[in-house]
């Protein structure tokens, strides 16, 4: 991946080849030693055209897909689907990357890790922007002491009034539509809590405890049938040692800013979904009698180009392979990766509390992980 890291090398299979696996494949092709050795799709004709644009072997089901005999098979089913998937996966000894969430319910998601662990097998979840030049950038920020202490956190995963988006004209690099009926219906906050949720564990542990409110404030007309997910989500998790403020919506003015409040200053980033976004720390001082935030914010520098960058807007400027590099990595040195197992358990739990709302103790945890070896 960098300097001093060798260089990732799997054979990866894709389950699902809808808008998110186009964003996959051109991440994936930022890495050479990741080789995709075939993909599977319920709809032949969505798997035929991902197939026929990407070069990639389409297997005529799950076991002819198997039989490709890939170390990591990439789960990039809708949501209902990936609970069964992970488990014919993991049943068939491989690896498994799942997006998010795991499972929708969390018993079934603790029964896909244990059954993971009996095998000897890794269970990984997206998102993967935690590993990212960003997230690596500012939590380096926040070791080195550049804010002080820090006690608060707000991370605003806003993604402006969606209805009125033209999200029936999106399509991906393969021609397949974005997936509104399942964003709706899994909602806004399993979605996308994790884009931040997953920085705020690696800085912070693992969350004690959960209040917060959620809401279905849009009606059917003006998403869709099946909408029951809550479209508003938020949260105040508390850590051992300080507390975030956690927002999702899908009706808010699009706002992805992450701030950490210190004693010292605040540590600010706009934009959890691309990797090369700045990380700046705003000082305060104290002029004559009074406390003033500094209006310049310094940039905190990053220690080399980390990783390979893609895109340049949206979604499409993360880098989606960032997790399975990094799963590649861990299990050829026989280790756990980094947001597999306990960690990955722990995320699901705490976003499927956020979206139900209330007062909420979480019954998982996880061990501190490490930094990135390029930022370390």
């Amino acid at each position: 991946m960098a300097a001093g890291d060798h260089r990732p090398r799997a054979r990866i299979a894709i389950v699902g080849t809808g808008y998110v696996a186009d964003l996959y494949m051109a991440s994936l092709r930022g890495f050479p030693g990741l080789e995709v050795v075939g993909a599977f799709d319920v709809a032949p004709g969505r798997l035929a055209a991902f197939a026929r644009h990407w070069s990639v072997a389409a297997a005529p089901d799950l076991a002819g897909l198997f039989a490709a005999k890939p170390d990591i098979l990439l789960n990039l089913t809708n949501p209902a689907a990936h609970a069964d998937v992970t488990r014919a996966a993991l049943e068939a000894g491989l690896h498994v990357w799942s997006e998010k969430p795991l499972a929708l319910d969390l018993d079934e998601a603790e029964a896909l890790v244990a059954l993971a662990g009996a095998r000897g097998l890794h269970l990984a979840s997206a998102p993967c922007s935690l590993l990212g030049r960003s997230a690596q950038t500012a939590w380096r920020a926040i070791r080195d002491g550049r804010i002080g202490t820090p006690r608060l956190a707000y991370a605003e995963l806003d993604d402006d009034f969606l209805p009125a988006a033209p999200h029936g004209r999106w399509r991906s690099a393969s021609g397949a539509c974005w997936p509104s009926a399942d964003e709706f219906r899994t909602g806004c906050t399993l979605e996308h809590a994790g884009y931040y949720l997953g920085w705020l564990m690696a800085m912070f542990g693992p969350v004690r405890r959960i209040v917060g409110g959620s809401a279905r404030l849009l009606d059917q007309g003006q998403t869709g049938s099946g909408h029951h997910a809550p479209d508003y989500a938020s949260a105040s998790l508390f850590f051992d040692a300080m507390v975030a403020r956690l927002t999702c919506s899908i009706i808010a003015r699009h706002d992805h800013r992450l701030r950490i409040f210190g004693d010292v200053g605040v540590l600010e980033v706009d934009e959890a979904w691309a990797n090369g976004a700045a990380v700046r720390v705003r000082r305060r001082h104290v002029i004559r009698r009074r406390l003033i935030n500094s209006p310049f914010a310094l940039k905190v520098p990053a220690a080399g180009d980390g990783h390979p960058m893609v895109g340049r807007r949206g979604a499409a400027s993360m880098n989606f392979a960032l997790g399975v590099a990094e799963m590649a990595l861990a299990i050829a040195a026989g280790a756990r990766p980094r947001l597999a197992g306990d960690f990955a358990l722990h995320l699901t739990e705490v976003a499927l509390a956020m979206q139900a709302g209330g007062d909420y103790r979480p019954r998982t945890g996880f061990a501190p992980i490490a930094p990135m070896t390029w930022r370390a």
